[in-house]
């Protein structure tokens, strides 16, 4: 296939940046997303360009790095994360434009890598179970129903890639919050910590200018890991808990 794209390039955070348009030739249609950037930086080194900055790691749909807008699109076409999808989603000819996520917490580091930090400190106010070290436990030693254990594995498949977050018209973070939140209040060991979590993760949330919900579902129709709506409400049911416990 013959591609043109049309990339956001941008030096560093103070730069304005703009989309530059680039051509590329023999792609296969069995190439991830990625593997074609890898093949035009290839290029744009050999002509002694500067590549283009783009985040990636794992590559097998599991870390949340590869950020990336394409036509519009958290991830691309497909419901996936950008390095699982491949080039057979697109056909020769193709215009693509590919840009980095779009939102005010997530400045713009490099070209189409931005600061995703503001999860992590989201994260460090209270997306953790605070417990005594020592001994491991008996596995069956703390029940936890089934339906509850279920529920905590399906959102904790949450990989914090931020999609979720570029595809909202207010850049809301609710989804991935309401993922952390219901993960751990589902289990007996998140219950002691469970009324300061949320506060002070949605506290966070907020300062890292992250915007409001109105259930718009864009978040959710965008997760790779199709993270349920509902989870937004159970970050407001246990929001109000809170406030009603005096937090």
């Amino acid at each position: 296939m013959k591609l043109t794209l049309k990339i956001w390039r941008q030096t560093n955070a103070s730069d304005a940046g703009g989309i530059h348009t680039y051509e590329v030739d023999d792609v296969s249609p069995d190439m991830s997303f990625l593997e074609m950037l890898d093949v035009l930086n290839e290029e744009l080194n050999e002509k002694g360009e500067e590549p283009v900055a783009f985040d990636s790691d794992c590559r097998e749909g599991i870390c949340g790095m590869c950020s990336l807008m394409i036509n519009g699109e958290a991830h691309g076409p497909e419901v996936t994360t950008t390095c699982q999808l491949h080039m057979r989603s697109f056909v020769d000819g193709d215009t693509i434009t590919i840009e980095p996520w779009r939102a005010d917490a997530f400045p713009v580091i490099k070209d189409l890598v931005v600061d995703r930090t503001a999860f992590d400190r989201i994260i460090q106010q209270g997306g953790y179970i605070s417990v005594n070290t020592g001994a491991a436990p008996d596995a069956h030693a703390t029940p936890v129903p089934k339906d509850k254990a279920d529920r905590a594995f399906d959102v904790a498949t949450c990989i914090g890639c931020g999609a979720c977050v570029a595809a909202c018209p207010n850049g809301s973070a609710s989804l991935f919050l309401g993922a952390k939140i219901t993960h751990l209040g589902e289990l007996p060991q998140g219950q002691a910590e469970r009324d300061t979590r949320v506060v002070n993760m949605l506290a966070q949330h907020d300062a890292e200018g992250f915007g409001g919900c109105t259930n718009i579902g864009q978040c959710t129709a965008a997760c790779p890991k199709e993270i349920p709506l509902d989870v937004i409400s159970r970050l407001n049911w246990d929001l109000h808990a809170a406030m009603r416990h005096g937090h």
